[in-house]
């Protein structure tokens, strides 16, 4: 038992870790519960649009296009910031997650232009039910990120001051558990809401 301690990645070395990251399974589960109530509340409304404009008429397949690739690509480049870690190489994995935290940054600036330009169009939150859970929905995915990108900013200092250790892989471990869920989240959106929304 103590030799597959050893032989385990560094995040897994401790069981204060094994149970941190068990624990963050949990947390990740929950949410998997409030994302599906908000996909369900979309389904519910989907279609009812009132007087505001339909989604045809404004979802825009280049800039969801241009923000699917910035996620997903901000999942790949944090998978290499993982394996730099278990390389035991500082720098590659700050670099990387600095690469990851750009790209994700740059999912955000669409999604604000995007909901800017929604709002001038007349697309409103209380324009109508159907805005109002698409809001919500791709709203509360982009606080996510939002959150996300905070938490590695304080991560990379904490890299920055003290390297790798047991303590900071777990660390960074439990947030590419999270980046991963965000961009699993944002797959469904690309599919069930944008998707779907231009065709109809």
């Amino acid at each position: 038992m103590e030799s597959n301690v050893k032989n385990a990645p560094l995040e897994y070395q401790t069981e204060h870790s094994q149970m941190s990251i068990l624990g963050f399974w949990i947390f990740l589960a929950a949410e998997v519960v409030l994302f599906s109530t908000l996909f369900a509340t979309y389904a519910v409304l989907f279609g009812r649009t009132a007087d505001a404009p339909l989604p045809s008429e404004l979802f825009e397949i280049d800039i969801v296009l241009i923000m699917t690739f910035l996620l997903l690509t901000s999942s790949f480049t944090c998978g290499i910031a993982i394996h730099q870690m278990r390389h035991g190489s500082k720098k590659g994995l700050i670099t990387w997650l600095i690469i990851t935290l750009v790209l994700g940054l740059g999912f955000l600036g669409f999604e604000i232009y995007e909901f800017v330009h929604y709002t001038h169009e007349g697309a409103t939150l209380p324009s109508s039910a159907y805005w109002s859970s698409f809001y919500v929905l791709a709203g509360t995915h982009g606080l996510h990120v939002t959150l996300g990108i905070g938490w590695a900013i304080l991560l990379l200092i904490q890299l920055v001051k003290k390297g790798i250790t047991n303590v900071t892989s777990r660390k960074v471990f439990i947030i590419s558990l999270y980046w991963h869920f965000l961009d699993v989240i944002w797959i469904f959106i690309f599919t069930s809401v944008y998707l779907i929304g231009m065709v109809v």
